[in-house]
């Protein structure tokens, strides 16, 4: 791929990250500070890319413009999908320019649809469809849990089996790297219903009914926005030659495993233990003091990314998209 079809992919998926007008401030700035931190292409100069399309200084049929091939038109379109889905099923702006970018790219309705709908059925999957399926699905290697992050609740009586749940983190975090191994665009945003449902199930093991609102705005107080998340896992594997549907995909994204799954690795790790501290000490630990908590534990993820790399890479030998699409519905 060019460097002026990266940096039109980059784009297109800036402005379906802005046009749904509801987004809260603080997503703006996190997909702001995403787009000033990738490193692109030599040539490809991001933060101009976010203010271009912040001024209102590019349009769908320039973008559209500069994608030649069949395949870069594809792979935008299915970017831009997956930055509207990224947060719940898409508003009616969203599908307004999601349709307006099909036919700016010239591409089939049928297959389009096809595309939107699959990511659509993973925005609104239930959150209870599957969660133990999804926790275990570990790789068949034998998986060594470590210790859970220091800093327990103190005084919290608990008849949760937390070694249990220790496990299910674990799963899910190596399921979440191994997902970023993978070169397709529907893989990458199976991460975030993935992490929900995890957040879900430590909930509910500790008592609390869930929906997806308050889990949502749990991560949110985490410092950690949906789109931008979404942004930011596809953003670095589109940068570093990952993504799309080449045959290599999957053995090249093994060769760069450390720039790629380590962040959804640690990401998921962090989320799953800070959660299992909020909701055993009956949702009461301030803002700031979970900020702190999954700082510190996504470093703690990153050091054990190491030492579960080739569970990430054995099981990203066995899931493809169907079986991810399969995972995040439940079945």
């Amino acid at each position: 791929m060019t460097p002026s079809e990266t940096k039109a992919i980059v784009t297109l998926s800036l402005l379906a990250s802005f046009v749904d007008g509801d987004k809260h401030e603080r997503e703006r700035a996190e997909i702001k500070r995403i787009a000033e931190g990738l490193t692109g292409d030599e040539g490809l100069h991001l933060p101009s890319v976010y203010q271009d399309v912040l001024m209102k200084r590019v349009s769908l049929a320039s973008v559209a413009g500069e994608l030649a091939s069949a395949e870069s038109k594809q792979l935008a379109y299915e970017m831009a999908v997956c930055v509207c889905d990224a947060d719940g099923v898409q508003s009616d702006p969203e599908r307004r320019f999601l349709e307006e970018a099909r036919v700016a790219l010239g591409l089939d309705a049928a297959a389009a649809a096809a595309f939107s709908g699959a990511a659509e059925s993973m925005a609104a999957a239930p959150l209870d469809a599957g969660v133990g399926a999804i926790a275990g699905a570990a790789a068949t290697t034998a998986i060594v849990v470590p210790p859970p992050p220091a800093a327990p609740v103190a005084g919290v009586a608990s008849s949760v089996d937390e070694a249990e749940l220790d496990k299910a983190i674990l799963n899910a975090a190596i399921v979440n790297g191994a997902l970023e191994l993978l070169p397709e665009t529907l893989s990458t945003m199976a991460i975030i219903p993935l992490q929900m449902k995890l957040v879900y199930r430590i909930g509910k093991a500790h008592g609390f009914e869930l929906d997806s609102g308050h889990i949502k705005d749990f991560i949110a107080t985490l410092g950690v926005g949906l789109t931008s998340q979404y942004l930011e896992q596809a953003g670095r594997k589109l940068l570093g030659g990952l993504l799309g549907k080449m045959g290599g995909g999957l053995l090249r994204g093994v060769g760069n495993q450390a720039v790629s799954s380590g962040m959804s690795f640690a990401s998921t790790y962090a989320l799953g233990h800070v959660a299992k501290r909020y909701y055993a000490g009956g949702r009461k630990l301030s803002t700031q003091t979970l900020k702190d908590a999954y700082a510190q534990v996504t470093q703690e993820g990153k050091n054990l990314q190491t030492t579960y790399l080739p569970a990430i890479q054995e099981k990203a030998r066995t899931l493809d998209a169907g079986k991810v699409l399969a995972m995040v519905r439940g079945r």
